[in-house]
């Protein structure tokens, strides 16, 4: 069990970390552009943060909170999405004098036990998007062309996004209503889980993936068909918006998404190419979630993206990642007077900001050089008493084989030219 990682972990291998890296640098330049700033917050928060703000109906605190005891006898909960934590912070630093909008970004790891399927761990990586304190459907309209916008400088071209409104709480209640009355019949047909949502929250039930309850709510009224005046006009704004921006969308009723702070705007991006499993993202409005979390009621809407199923996306379409920078020297060296030279050597080169390397295990030239070109160095010299003595050494290309002798005091210039 000391070498192996446990299930639903994944270690990110330097081989692939530079895949990682663009998304993050892609990522960090969009929400730039946008004008949101990064927040950072814990890893764990206290279990009633998620209790409140995910819901104690859905499965995420139900069956996949990593939760514990510290040794303050505190029940202390890894995060398993990052839209609580951020609200948490909004609220706790004062965030609400700020100017408003406040528009923030996180990209971090978040923990669920659940089951292990290609893409999905209970370790993952997710990059998210908060936006506080406008209440029109033009903050809707900027969070989905934000996700459209990254998902075209990235080259994912088969993508695309469903919309739906699930109200407020006036008109939900009313829905609820006539949603009860649908499915009374046929609770004995129902799964368990969702006979526990009837009474506490019957919309969860449209969520369910079960086949037998995916058959029963194929015709339960639709809360979309529902809407209050104020979330019909705020719903005909976003479409109207996304329009505008020549943005598709498909409205699908059925979204609800699987958390129980959305209001009005939820959406989706879908995937025709990672199986059943096709959402790469989701996100939506939460109206109510800061006053649910002890903060003043102020609006806010946001996304996430998981990391990993994004991978999955861009390399099913063969989209080819920027290769990482290689070395721009490695410097052989025969005998001890030499190592030492080029100790010194590679440390200058550094300090210059170029990428260099040397033997440190004691290999022969013949494997120094091998290693070098493993290393996908650009230039290798070979250092030993002569060419210490004499200042000058061959500088040989890696990838053309061509050679040419150069003094060792402009190494430094050639190698920036």
């Amino acid at each position: 069990m000391l070498t192996q990682a446990p299930k639903g972990t994944k270690d990110i291998l330097p081989s692939e970390i530079h895949k990682w890296q663009y998304i993050e640098k892609e990522i960090a330049k969009l929400c730039h552009d946008f004008g949101y700033k990064e927040i950072r917050i814990p890893v764990f928060e206290h279990t009633e943060l998620f209790q409140r703000g995910v819901g104690d109906t859905t499965d995420i605190v139900q069956k996949e909170m990593y939760t514990f005891l510290d040794k303050g006898q505190r029940s202390i909960t890894l995060r398993p999405e990052g839209t609580a934590g951020v609200v948490r912070s909004y609220i706790e630093n004062g965030m609400a004098s700020h100017p408003q909008p406040v528009k923030l970004y996180y990209n971090i790891t978040a923990y669920r036990y659940e089951n292990v399927q290609k893409g999905r761990y209970r370790e993952f990586h997710q990059f998210g998007v908060e936006a506080f304190g406008a209440a029109g459907p033009s903050i809707d309209v900027e969070i989905i062309s934000m996700l459209r916008l990254f998902f075209d400088r990235l080259g994912i071209n088969q993508v695309s996004l469903n919309i739906n409104s699930i109200g407020c709480p006036v008109c939900r209640a009313e829905y609820n209503k006539k949603l009860k009355d649908y499915l009374s019949p046929n609770l004995d047909k129902l799964c368990e889980t969702c006979n526990t949502r009837f009474e506490r929250n019957p919309l969860r039930i449209i969520d369910c993936k079960e086949e037998a309850c995916k058959k029963i709510t194929a015709g339960a009224p639709a809360l979309i068909e529902n809407l209050c005046g104020e979330c019909h006009s705020h719903f005909e704004g976003l479409k109207a918006g996304l329009e505008n921006l020549g943005i598709d969308y498909t409205v699908d009723k059925n979204i609800v998404r699987g958390l129980d702070y959305y209001t009005k705007t939820v959406f989706e991006f879908v995937s025709s190419n990672i199986g059943a499993q096709g959402t790469v993202c989701g996100g939506g409005r939460y109206d109510g979630l800061i006053e649910a979390c002890g903060g003043k009621p102020t609006p806010g809407i946001g996304f996430a993206i998981g990391l990993e199923r994004l991978l999955m996306v861009m390399e099913n379409q063969g989209i080819t990642f920027p290769e990482p920078k290689g070395l721009d020297i490695f410097i052989a060296t025969i005998g001890e007077k030499a190592d030492r030279y080029a100790e010194k050597m590679v440390y200058q080169l550094r300090k210059e900001g170029l990428s260099a390397q040397k033997d440190l295990i004691g290999k022969s030239v013949k494997a120094q050089m091998k290693y070098a070109d493993k290393l996908g160095a650009k230039y290798s010299i070979v250092l030993g008493d002569d060419e210490i003595d004499s200042g000058k050494a061959v500088l040989k290309n890696m990838e053309t084989g061509d050679q040419k002798e150069i003094s060792l005091d402009t190494l430094i210039c050639r190698l920036k030219m």
